[in-house]
């Protein structure tokens, strides 16, 4: 055995979830230049059928399992449209007993309502022959902890390696303090609505001094950041997001967001801390060449 199908999943995405979304994420930073998609949405919309998928696999277990997010890998071919019909197939690539539980690899593939012949992820995924090819994937790494009767199989690797940066620019750095406003507002817009990110007391039952952000809002953020700042705001240039989770962001605390840009601003690496330490480590955004350079000139 080596992969796992779920169900495919199929809805319509509508314009005011994607502007909530990325609002949300933006909530303190000025508005977006435009209307399109966070390309962190992708998530968002392979999210329920990852919860589901996960369940199933842990259907069996004789005591209780919690799920930590370890890593996220996206490859973007575009980003997803307003009204449009999206399809989620999820695969299970692989199971590993760890000491606290289970660690699994899942990919999700999004397909649109037609074949999309534009842009590449540099995936060597293939698809169904006559089928459209997915216009983003995903690999999430996870650990199931407490799970034991989930038998070892298939691989966990966490997706295609991250992009070479070609040299350095200078490196920035920007530093946001989140609010429970903020992770409640995420919550509300992304689906993701665990009580340990709205509940004070469920949060410290979990082992948590107070309410966490989510990770993908951290790393959300981070994409902004590098979006306004290295691609002329233009979110439909990102063609690929990474990052390791290592910790929780507590509201109320500075989180400081280390970026650094290679000489082409091609790929853009990041890291994130707060006062405890590291929350988000080998993080990068790869970004397409700005429109004028595929021209041939630089703006």
């Amino acid at each position: 055995m080596t992969t796992a199908p779920a169900p495919a999943v199929t809805r319509t995405v509508t314009a005011e979830e994607i502007a909530a979304y990325r609002g949300a994420v933006r909530a303190g930073l000025p508005a977006a230049r435009d209307q399109l998609a966070s390309p962190v949405h992708a998530f968002v919309l392979a999210h329920t059928v990852a919860e589901q998928t996960v369940a199933a696999l842990t259907a069996d277990e004789p005591g209780p399992v919690s799920v930590v997010h370890l890593g996220q890998d996206i490859r973007c071919r575009r980003l997803v449209r307003p009204g449009e019909q999206v399809t989620v197939r999820l695969d299970v690539l692989g199971a590993r007993r760890e000491p606290r539980g289970v660690r699994v690899a899942l990919r999700s593939r999004l397909t649109g309502d037609a074949a999309d012949s534009t842009g590449s992820t540099g995936s060597t995924a293939s698809t169904e022959p006559g089928a459209a090819e997915p216009f983003a994937e995903l690999v999430t790494s996870a650990l199931l902890v407490g799970a034991t009767a989930l038998e070892p199989f298939g691989e966990i690797s966490g997706g295609a390696p991250a992009p070479a940066p070609a040299g350095a620019a200078e490196p920035a750095t920007v530093v946001h303090e989140p609010t429970v406003e903020w992770i409640r507002r995420y919550a509300l817009a992304s689906g993701d609505e665990n009580p340990i990110h709205l509940d004070a007391d469920a949060a410290r039952a979990a082992g948590f001094g107070s309410v966490i952000a989510h990770g993908m809002s951290v790393l959300a953020l981070a994409v902004e950041e590098i979006t306004d700042r290295y691609a002329d705001g233009d979110t439909g240039r990102i063609r690929g997001i990474g990052g390791r989770f290592s910790a929780p962001v507590t509201p109320g605390e500075p989180l400081r967001f280390d970026l650094q840009p290679d000489a082409a601003r091609r790929v853009v690496r990041f890291g994130c801390r707060t006062p405890a330490g590291p929350a988000v480590k080998s993080g990068w955004v790869e970004l397409a060449a700005h429109a004028a350079e595929e021209n041939g000139s630089r703006p």
